[in-house]
């Protein structure tokens, strides 16, 4: 297995450990999937959160009080090497009724830092 396998293999890890703290709700397991600070840009608005402190809340109020979970359409590497993996994803988010409330695109950035790897950077179609 090369390098490059290796980050894949691990940023594909980060994306489903996030997932499932996402939809736990589970603020200490999906902060460990970020690097601090952490970048998001939706349209032209670039948010950084210097901390893990209010990230899931925040989460939440973005994504309206109807949301009960999200799922992964897709997947895809577009980059890698053996520090960083770029990812093309399509997000979909769900009400309780299992009704489908958002569906967008998204590029995320998994990086290894301090010999760790979680998510870095995304850039969203998420609505605002």
């Amino acid at each position: 297995m090369t390098t490059t396998d290796i980050a894949i293999t691990e940023a594909l890890s980060v994306m489903e450990a996030h997932l499932a703290a996402l939809n736990r709700q589970d603020a200490a397991a999906l902060t460990a999937t970020l690097h601090f600070p952490h970048y998001r840009l939706v349209g032209t608005e670039l948010a950084m959160w210097v901390g893990p402190e209010t990230y899931l809340d925040d989460f939440k109020t973005r994504a309206g009080s109807d949301w009960a979970y999200t799922k992964w359409r897709s997947l895809e590497v577009t980059q890698a090497d053996a520090t960083k993996v770029h990812l093309a994803v399509e997000i979909d988010r769900y009400d309780r009724k299992d009704k489908l409330i958002a569906a967008f695109k998204s590029t995320w950035v998994i990086s290894k830092k301090d010999g760790r790897w979680a998510a870095q950077f995304r850039s969203s179609f998420a609505p605002a």
